[in-house]
């Protein structure tokens, strides 16, 4: 069963994706909670040492042509068991 604690979807330009995803990023480099917030939804999440990271590219198809999306996912066991793996992006 999943339970959706947030959720935010909207078109933006590149720049201000770059920026949101530094933030994350340099949260989790310094140890620090990723807080996520718009309009009167909010979350603080304590991202382990060593949660599973996965990132998935996707092609779908249709009547009026195509569209690709880039997933960047981390999960982790709220019981607190860490994934082991690997990634190189260039």
């Amino acid at each position: 069963m999943e339970d959706v604690l947030f959720v935010h979807e909207r078109r933006t330009d590149r720049a201000t994706i770059a920026e949101l995803l530094r933030t994350v990023a340099d949260n989790l480099d310094a140890g620090e909670p990723v807080n996520l917030s718009a309009g009167d939804d909010s979350i603080s999440l304590d991202v382990p040492e060593r949660p599973e990271f996965e990132v998935k590219v996707e092609r779908e198809t249709g009547g009026s042509g195509s569209e690709l999306s880039v997933e960047f996912e981390l999960e982790w066991d709220e019981n607190g068991t860490d994934a082991v793996g690997d990634l190189s992006v260039e």
